[in-house]
């Protein structure tokens, strides 16, 4: 889900490069970007993925 969320933010800064809207320094692509590799860092680590290792392949 998080990873999801980071490409709507790659999309929007792609978006805000191109086509050189003038916005604030938080909503800037830079930024946008910075924010959206936060997420993917975060997925990457597990957070929000939905899986979880323990109770999985112990059967009692």
């Amino acid at each position: 889900m998080l990873a999801f969320a980071a490409a709507v933010l790659f999309v929007i800064a792609f978006i805000i490069h191109v086509t050189e809207t003038s916005t604030e320094v938080i909503f800037g692509p830079t930024s946008l970007m910075l924010v959206g590799l936060a997420l993917l860092a975060v997925h990457s680590g597990g957070v929000g993925s939905g899986w979880s290792p323990r109770g999985r392949g112990r059967r009692r």
